[in-house]
């Protein structure tokens, strides 16, 4: 089997080494798809012998990925691997692709498999967060990342395989860049909700992918219930679901800090950012995109 693992970086000389090492035992043939990072991140990938393509970020992961596709030799890929820097595979999880992956059939394109999270060093398992399950390997030619500008899937156009192994998504940063991070995520997770409603560019979905999988189905979620919600009350809803109904109070202290910053205060930045932008566009008559630009500093793609 040749597996060809993409990783998009930036200034990820904290994390890049810890993930390409959790990939050697499964495949040595990585691509670091850079934007220019000013850090250690473009040597360290080159000491390990991956292939390095640099590339201005453009201004979501989407696009960036689905480039990294067109820049590989379908020769020599059978399958695409899409890992973070900050990420790493568990040995149980390479140990069951190293044995399920030459037994598959053909008619299956993709594979299935659980993320669990870390924060501030602690492995978060409640709230819902240790079941996430992640499309992230697929047969070269049969997958491609959603259009979006955040919280973006892995379309896969056929039968997957679900594994019970899991990667772990482990920042090492401090709180104060987790916060910056999710400050400019809640910028671009705006778009994408102002998307469903104005419609200014085609919706691209894993919920219109025609399976069944719990992706999809979260996805259909989102777009067609928690969208609709009154503003405020879905990020108070989510948490409380999750916090509560989900028992994320059994993740102690460093666990309700996660859950109320990821599930809470996040998503109620989202619904700020979304309200701002519609007060824009009513006070001064513009399309969404022009408000987009002028409230939240992005362009988009015309």
């Amino acid at each position: 089997m040749k597996i060809t693992a993409i990783i998009l970086t930036f200034n990820e000389e904290i994390h890049l080494a810890r993930c390409i090492e959790s990939l050697l035992p499964l495949t040595g043939d990585i691509v670091v798809v850079d934007s220019l990072s000013t850090d250690r991140t473009i040597e360290i990938a080159r000491q390990y012998g991956a292939r390095v393509l640099e590339r201005a970020w453009q201004n979501n992961h989407s696009i960036q990925f689905n480039w990294a596709l067109t820049q590989l030799n379908p020769s020599q890929t059978e399958w695409v691997l899409r890992i973070d820097a900050d990420e790493v595979l568990t040995p149980g999880l390479v140990v069951q692709l190293q044995q399920e992956l030459p037994q598959l059939d053909n008619q299956t394109v993709g594979v299935h498999f659980f993320r669990k999270m870390c924060f501030q060093g602690k492995l978060i398992e409640h709230g819902g967060v240790g079941r996430n399950k992640v499309s992230r390997l697929f047969r070269y030619g049969h997958g491609k990342s959603e259009a979006r500008w955040m919280d973006e899937h892995i379309k896969i156009d056929g039968k997957c395989l679900d594994l019970p192994g899991h990667m772990i998504d482990d920042n090492l940063n401090s709180v104060s860049w987790w916060i910056t991070k999710h400050n400019n995520y809640a910028s671009r997770e705006a778009i994408d909700l102002l998307n469903l409603k104005y419609r200014f560019t085609a919706l691209d979905s894993v919920s219109d992918s025609g399976t069944t999988s719990s992706i999809s189905k979260k996805r259909w979620i989102k777009e067609n219930l928690y969208s609709k919600m009154p503003l405020g009350m879905r990020s108070f809803s989510y948490f409380f679901y999750r916090y509560f109904l989900l028992a994320g109070f059994l993740d102690g202290a460093v666990g309700t800090q996660f859950h109320f910053l990821q599930a809470f205060w996040y998503r109620y930045l989202v619904d700020i950012k979304f309200a701002e932008v519609e007060r824009y566009i009513k006070v001064h008559g513009v399309t969404p995109q022009a408000a987009i630009d002028r409230v939240l500093g992005i362009k988009l793609s015309q």
